[in-house]
């Protein structure tokens, strides 16, 4: 993968560079914690749907916020690399904030791709800005039974 991490004004730079080439920029969000076929999955449909797939990963305290004391298993650098040795993932861009909101109105993309954990497009952070500037707003529906927490508690279980 020749993508990498990218700072919001370099992600701006590169959605620039690909409206000119009439190209479509993809992104997702999320924590990522501990990489599994069902991240792969979607990761790769959600790449499917444009040029190039952006995601903008939680930092460790926006995990830990968001998910406990005990998160992220991974630190951010870890699962930055490991994501970004996916062949679906271009680029990374961090934020520490409860949302990415910010980053979806200063870039703007032309798909905003959420997992199947949500119901309504409407609800989705970013989905205001998607769509009043003419981009899609999709639902990927997550494979069944797999998810980071669901691991998490096998483990902690010892189930296998």
């Amino acid at each position: 993968n020749s993508g990498g991490l990218l700072n919001l004004s370099e992600l701006k730079q590169l959605r620039n560079s690909m409206k000119v080439e009439n190209k479509k920029l993809v992104m997702t969000n999320g924590c990522f914690d501990i990489l599994h076929v069902g991240h792969i999955d979607y990761l790769s449909r959600a790449k499917k749907l444009g040029d190039k797939l952006v995601i903008a990963l939680n930092t460790d305290s926006s995990v830990t916020k968001l998910k406990g004391a005990s998160r992220p298993i991974n630190n951010f650098k870890d699962r930055a690399e490991l994501l970004l040795a996916l062949e679906s993932v271009d680029y990374i861009v961090g934020f520490s904030a409860a949302t990415p909101k910010k980053i979806y109105e200063e870039v703007i993309p032309d798909i905003l791709v959420k997992g199947g954990d949500y119901r309504d497009t409407s609800k989705i952070v970013g989905y205001d800005v998607v769509t009043s500037n003419g981009g899609l707003v999709k639902i990927l529906n997550f494979v069944e039974g797999k998810s980071t927490s669901s691991l998490i508690d096998r483990i902690r279980t010892n189930q296998t």
